[in-house]
């Protein structure tokens, strides 16, 4: 007779299984968001710009994760309880999308010029990256939280809409 296994067996992979469980996307929308709006913002860049644009999204999304995993430690929890190592790894863990989100637009970047495309091709195409990503996060987000196709579809488009708007900032901002 043949026995099989319908979910993790060791104490690590109940745990991961948890964690993918309980996921909160939001920062991966933000993260998204916030890479964009680096991009719109990124302004004249010097002698290197598409390294200095790699490293401006990647270092602007850990300052924001930073920021994040402090206020969530020493705002609400603290006034509760001193926080643990455990509980500074958990909210590590839960803020890390937002760095996440910085990585794909950063990569394109990074790849763009094996694409052919000069300095602002490169940056519309990090910024159509980063919009892409927010909508994938919210959608991510909500099909774990069990949400129906249609509150999908709108979580979606809500979030290409503010991609869209953030896009249209790009458009009027020169610099």
């Amino acid at each position: 007779m043949s026995r099989t296994r319908t979910g993790p067996t060791t104490a690590r992979g109940k745990r991961r299984a948890e964690r993918r469980v309980h996921a909160d996307y939001t920062g991966g929308v933000y993260g998204s968001m916030l890479a964009a709006s680096v991009v719109i913002g990124a302004g004249s860049l010097g002698s290197f710009p598409r390294i200095e644009l790699v490293l401006l999204l990647l270092l602007t999304g850990v300052a924001f994760w930073i920021a994040h995993v402090h206020a969530q430690l020493f705002g609400a929890r603290l006034a509760r309880q001193a926080p643990d190592r455990r509980v500074v790894l958990k909210v590590c863990r839960e803020e890390w999308p937002i760095v996440k989100a910085a990585i794909p637009p950063a990569a394109a970047v990074a790849v763009s010029p094996l694409l052919g495309l000069d300095v602002p091709g490169a940056l519309w195409l990090a910024l159509s990256v980063a919009v892409a990503g927010q909508v994938g996060w919210s959608v991510a987000a909500a099909r774990r939280a069990g949400a129906s196709r249609r509150l999908m579809a709108v979580t979606a488009s809500v979030n290409l809409l503010l991609g869209l708007l953030i896009i249209s900032f790009k458009l009027v901002l020169t610099h």
